[in-house]
C-alpha cells in the first residue's frame, strides 16, 4: 500500500489523524515551518509524540519543509509577535491567511518526488476558513496534480467531527494527548492557558467526557472571573 502525507502540527487533531492513518498503512509525517511565534515549541511537541510509538513500521521519519510566512505577513501581525487574541474570540480572530494552500503545495512538491498521492489534513467540522472548505481541497489537489503531472489527492477525514469526536476517538486509539500542543503562546512545554486554543482544547475534554492531561500555564480566565 502507498504512504500517505499527514501534515502534523504537533497539534491534538493532526496527533489524532496520524494515529488513525497509522493503523491503515504507511504515514509520512510532514511538518511544515513558517516562521511562527509557536514553532519551536510545537515541533519539541511533535518529535515527542512521534517518539512515543517507538520503531513504527507504519510510521516513517519526519519530513521537515520550509514555507515562510514572515515575508508576507507583516512583522507586528500576532502570529510572528506570539500575542495571540484573548481567550473567548471567535475562531475568525485567529485566522492565518492562505495557511492551507502555503502548507499543501509544498506538501505537495515533495509527495510528488516520493511518489505519494494522498495528503491529510485534520480540519474539523464547522471551520469557518475558505482554505479549509471540501471545494478547497478538491481544487487545490486537481491544480497540484496538473502542476506537478503526478496525482495529489487531498482528503480531510476529520471534517464532518467536533473536537470532542476527535478526542474521544484519540482515546480509543491510545493516543497520548499530554504530549500533543494546541496553544498560541506556549512556553517550557505547557500550554500558557490563556488563549483561544487553549479555550477551545479545555472545553473539547470536558464535552468529550475525558480527562484533560494537560499542562496550563494559568487557570482559565473564565475560572478566575476574567471573562464572562
Amino acid at each position: 500500500m502507498n504512504a500517505i502525507a499527514v501534515l502534523c502540527s504537533g497539534g491534538l487533531d493532526s496527533a489524532v489523524l496520524l494515529a488513525r492513518e497509522a493503523r491503515l498503512g504507511p504515514v509520512l509525517p510532514v511538518y511544515v515551518r513558517s516562521g511562527l511565534a509557536w514553532e519551536a515549541e510545537e515541533r519539541h511537541a511533535l518529535d515527542l509524540f512521534l517518539a512515543s510509538f517507538g520503531p513504527s513500521p507504519t510510521i516513517l521519519p519526519l519530513a521537515t519543509v520550509q514555507m515562510d510566512v514572515q515575508d508576507v505577513y507583516p512583522g507586528s501581525h500576532w502570529a510572528l509577535r506570539g500575542t495571540p487574541p484573548a481567550y473567548d474570540t471567535p475562531d475568525e480572530d485567529v485566522y492565518l491567511p492562505g495557511r492551507n494552500l502555503l502548507l499543501l503545495s509544498k506538501a505537495a512538491v515533495l509527495c510528488a518526488l516520493r511518489g505519494i498521492n494522498r495528503i491529510a489534513v485534520g480540519p474539523l467540522a464547522g471551520n469557518p476558513f475558505p482554505d479549509a472548505t471540501p471545494a478547497f481541497f478538491e481544487s487545490i489537489g486537481r491544480a497540484a496534480s496538473l502542476g506537478l503531472d503526478h496525482e495529489i489527492l487531498v482528503v480531510a477525514p476529520f471534517s464532518q467531527m467536533h473536537k470532542e469526536d476527535v478526542i474521544r476517538l484519540g482515546a480509543d486509539l491510545g493516543v497520548p494527548f499530554e504530549l500533543t500542543l494546541s496553544c498560541m503562546n506556549p512556553s517550557g512545554g505547557m500550554h500558557c492557558g490563556a488563549c483561544s486554543k487553549c479555550r477551545e482544547r479545555r472545553d473539547a475534554f470536558a464535552a468529550a467526557g475525558v480527562e484533560d492531561p494537560t499542562r496550563y500555564r494559568a487557570r482559565s480566565p473564565r475560572e478566575a472571573g476574567g471573562a464572562s
